[in-house]
């Protein structure tokens, strides 16, 4: 067995590059990599499961709250197929980010983070990464200052499509 083949630093992702403890870049890169190998695993057993031989794309929606570093992400992706499975081969994956939207309980009103007067901090947004919930913590309604809001969108990792030869999923061209 060959050992990996190895990329020059140019082609890594810069949260790869950076000499910036990791507490500082956003989430570890180990979080990218795990999440993009659980992606690839679900889009293999979907494909498989619709009967499709040949997946020419995957589309990708990751919501704002998640945290995730996108240029480390898409890397992941690519270095996590199965090197020997041609169902996957020549795939392409696509990332598409979802913002947060929420909705205010007491007022109604919705809104995102361009809405808010002051953004949560890298540790606050830390902590909603691993616990969306907590949002209601340091988010506060721009209309009435309630912290008692839905979150509408923009959380989550989502297989929002497959395309492929040999059969499609509900939803695909």
């Amino acid at each position: 067995m060959s050992p990996p083949a190895a990329l020059p630093p140019g082609d890594l992702p810069a949260a790869l590059r950076s000499p910036a403890p990791a507490a500082q870049q956003g989430s570890p890169p180990l979080h990218e990599f795990a999440l993009a190998d659980a992606v690839v695993k679900a889009a293999v057993r979907a494909a498989r499961e619709a009967g499709i031989d040949r997946v020419e794309a995957v589309v990708v929606r990751v919501g704002e709250l998640q945290q995730i570093a996108t240029d480390l992400f898409e890397f992941s992706l690519t270095q996590v197929l199965p090197p020997s499975d041609p169902l996957l081969e020549g795939a392409r994956f696509v990332v598409e980010r979802e913002a947060v939207v929420f909705r205010c309980r007491v007022c109604g009103r919705e809104f995102g983070t361009g809405d808010l007067g002051e953004a949560p901090g890298a540790d606050e947004a830390e902590a909603v990464h691993f616990i969306p919930e907590l949002a209601h913590a340091f988010v506060r309604c721009p209309g009435c200052g309630s912290p008692d809001f839905d979150i509408l969108a923009g959380r989550g990792v989502t297989l929002e499509r497959i395309e492929g030869r040999g059969g499609d999923l509900p939803g695909s061209p």
